[in-house]
């Protein structure tokens, strides 16, 4: 029943608000924060567990001057910490998670198919985020919006309290 509530609200309401927001644009982005927080709670309430996580992340959270690219292999980072990707790469081995760098929509699908997890940890921004929500139904997804101090897919942060809650709500 849950889960049949979590797909009405992600495939009719969601669609709705959209549209709405198309009109009111200045409101699209608490609407996709809405159904970011929605699903989350609607995640919360079944109670799914697995070890079997994907931990999704968006390229921005690399800091903006960085030379070396972590989007083919994160694992290429140097873990100076100037970013968080270092913090993000040791809760993602200490949880025995797989973890990958999405640079937008399709590569961020593409990804879930071929890790073929049974739950998803997914950072990014309100618009890919809600839409990756919507495109991953009916895996379970707990979505965490980035910060963004210097706007737009620029040096973004993640609360990493958050990423260790959501990993450790499905694993335990």
């Amino acid at each position: 029943m849950k889960n049949l509530i979590r797909g009405i609200v992600l495939k009719v309401i969601y669609p709705m608000l959209m549209l709405a927001g198309s009109f009111l644009k200045d409101r699209k982005e608490r609407f996709q924060l809405f159904i970011i927080a929605l699903n989350n709670r609607l995640v919360r309430a079944q109670g799914f567990k697995t070890k079997r996580i994907l931990l999704l992340l968006p390229h921005c959270l690399q800091i903006n001057d960085c030379d070396v690219r972590i989007t083919n292999d994160i694992y290429n980072c140097k873990r100076c910490g100037r970013c968080e990707i270092k913090d993000l790469i040791g809760i993602a081995d200490e949880n025995n998670l797989k973890l990958f760098v999405a640079t937008g929509g399709s590569l961020a699908r593409r990804i879930v198919k071929e890790a073929k997890p049974e739950a998803i940890v997914a950072v990014a921004c309100e618009r890919d985020l809600s839409s990756g929500i919507v495109d991953s139904y009916p895996m379970p997804v707990l979505g965490i919006p980035n910060e963004r101090p210097f706007g737009p897919c620029f040096n973004t942060r993640v609360d990493l309290t958050r990423v260790r809650e959501a990993i450790e709500f499905f694993g335990k």
